[in-house]
């Protein structure tokens, strides 16, 4: 199959266009690469797919060097035009769309920036799917949608309508438009609610990371809500599995041709027992400075996932030990990107 994957520089888009390259596919990778955290990385990860820095920032196609029916272009969903005419010329069977402005803090430091990628961005591919219709749209959802949910674990018919962050609101935005275009001009459509992902070339803005290179260069590390938070920490192998096995897997015919599936570990995890692991894995101490509740946060994130192993025989497994383990070899022959 040709299949777009959207945001192929970040973390999640990066591991899964390799992945689906892998796997056989004819893959074209799209992403802007704005500066929300350091390029640097961005860049790496494109090396690390074939694509050098030059290229990558021409603006051209280019082809990897490392995997065949690879190619990348730079540009931006929100770039209503752009969009239209990449679709136009590539008529993709199926598109994952995996680019988003990240972050739930920084939605309270720059709101604008989320409403052009995750509002107007994703219209632009919705449109593009209405016009040049797809085998099957898989979009990025995340797992703040639960918003202060207290009913554990999190499950798809839990009500999701008191997000606590703007990113959250833009996510169940893209939610509800996938649901209306699907409906409105038979989309097949699937939704992927993340839960904190993790892992090798993951986003420097993300705690696994701020605390590895924190401990690392023995600086203290903020441990928000006194360590009191529980995060059901999702290797990223386990993430793109998921995203692989919908994208390969037709959209059944009938009526609901709009899906949602939760893709987490199903162990939430006590940050201070996250912080513990990272301490035994690297064999240095972490020093904490307990604080408060973030502006924004939740307390806790929990998949059930049952609907995801029913479906495609798959859950999420990797004990966090092993993740951590794979993070940390990775991070020490790569903490020159940080």
């Amino acid at each position: 199959m040709k299949i777009l994957v959207t945001g192929s520089a970040g973390f999640i888009g990066f591991h899964t266009a390799i992945a689906l390259a892998k796997a056989g596919h004819e893959v074209v990778g799209l992403d802007n690469i704005n500066d929300y955290y350091d390029v640097r990385l961005k860049f790496a990860r494109g090396e690390e797919s074939g694509f050098s820095r030059s290229e990558m920032e021409s603006g051209r196609p280019v082809s990897s060097t490392k995997y065949p029916g690879y190619k990348f272009i730079k540009a931006d969903i929100s770039d209503m035009n752009a969009v239209a005419s990449l679709f136009e010329e590539h008529r993709f069977d199926v598109v994952c769309n995996l680019a988003a402005q990240a972050g739930v803090r920084y939605s309270i430091e720059n709101p604008h920036a989320y409403i052009k990628s995750n509002i107007d961005g994703f219209l632009n591919i919705l449109e593009a799917c209405r016009r040049f219709p797809v085998k099957q749209l898989v979009y990025a959802s995340s797992s703040s949608v639960y918003g202060l949910n207290e009913k554990v674990p999190f499950s798809e018919t839990d009500r999701t309508d008191y997000p606590v962050s703007l990113y959250a609101a833009t996510k169940k935005a893209d939610e509800l438009m996938a649901g209306v275009y699907s409906k409105l001009y038979s989309i097949p459509a699937t939704g992927l609610r993340f839960f904190t992902v993790y892992g090798p070339w993951g986003r420097p803005d993300m705690a696994p990371m701020l605390f590895l290179k924190a401990i690392e260069q023995g600086k203290p590390i903020k441990v928000f809500n006194n360590g009191e938070l529980y995060r059901d920490f999702t290797f990223i192998d386990d993430i793109v599995k998921g995203v692989v096995s919908v994208a390969e897997t037709p959209v059944p015919a009938g009526e609901n041709l709009h899906r949602i599936y939760n893709i987490g570990n199903s162990k939430p995890v006590r940050l201070t027992d996250f912080i513990e692991t990272i301490e035994k894995v690297s064999g240095k101490s972490a020093i904490k400075e307990m604080t408060g509740m973030q502006q924004g946060d939740v307390f806790q994130t929990y998949a059930d996932t049952s609907m995801l192993e029913q479906d495609f025989g798959y859950r999420p497994d990797t004990p966090l030990s092993e993740g951590i383990g794979q993070l940390y070899k990775w991070f020490v022959n790569h903490s020159d990107l940080f």
